[in-house]
């Protein structure tokens, strides 16, 4: 998918230890919301499945990020989604 496109963007490209969710721009917090927006309000068809679409993706991240983390704490610590569950720290 395009929404793919922000990985370039990563410094380095690749790291096998990093959860995608919350690091790349269109994996962030602000998209996430706009395209569960977009699935909800949408009224073009084809547009609302692009939103759920990328909805299933991030998704799908979250799952890959949960199997990283069942191995490695310190991804799991040094990740946004960390910070987002614990923002009273």
């Amino acid at each position: 998918m395009l929404v793919d496109l922000d990985h370039v963007f990563a410094d380095p490209l690749f790291d096998p230890n990093r959860c995608g969710i919350g690091y790349h721009p269109l994996h962030s917090a602000i998209p996430i919301f706009v395209y569960v927006l977009g699935a909800i309000f949408i009224k073009n068809s084809i547009i609302r499945l692009i939103f759920i679409g990328l909805l299933f993706h991030m998704f799908t991240d979250f799952i890959d990020c949960l199997w990283m983390f069942s191995y490695c704490e310190e991804c799991y610590t040094s990740s946004e989604i960390y910070k987002w569950l614990n923002f009273s720290d």
